[in-house]
């Protein structure tokens, strides 16, 4: 018999938004660092001066992921709060990787990436678990 836990459902959809939505957040601004680093003043304006469409990206994604993770919950509005929580997360870790990028440089970014990815793949396992799959 195949119990669904909406509780579990729930938490693992949001965690699942914001760890790879954050991720996402966290992987622009480690590219913008790496362009900072790497090319002239004029160029890096012109390629990477944006993180806007990272972070729009990694809110969006979190969105997405905590939508469909919570598939299993029949109430659209429960949905819709995972969804805008997942979104508002995913901007709280992209926004905790600006200071570890500045004291921990790079290193400290991939390793704010990979957590964060690590806790977006355990929040999905753990929401799937919970739909009963």
């Amino acid at each position: 018999m195949n119990d669904k836990d909406p509780l579990a459902i729930g938490l693992g959809a949001l965690a699942t938004g914001v760890g790879l939505g954050g991720a996402t957040a966290t992987l622009a601004q480690g590219v913008v660092a790496i362009l900072r680093e790497r090319l002239e003043p004029a160029y890096y304006s012109f390629v990477g001066g944006d993180l806007l469409a990272g972070l729009l990206a990694g809110v969006a994604l979190a969105a997405i992921f905590g939508w469909r993770r919570s598939s299993a919950i029949d109430n659209i509005w429960q949905r819709g709060v995972i969804s805008v929580l997942a979104a508002v997360g995913a901007i709280l870790v992209g926004f905790l990787a600006a200071p570890v990028d500045r004291f921990f440089g790079l290193v400290g970014m991939a390793v704010w990436l990979f957590l964060s990815a690590t806790f977006g793949a355990m929040g999905s396992r753990w929401a799937t678990k919970g739909s009963g799959q």
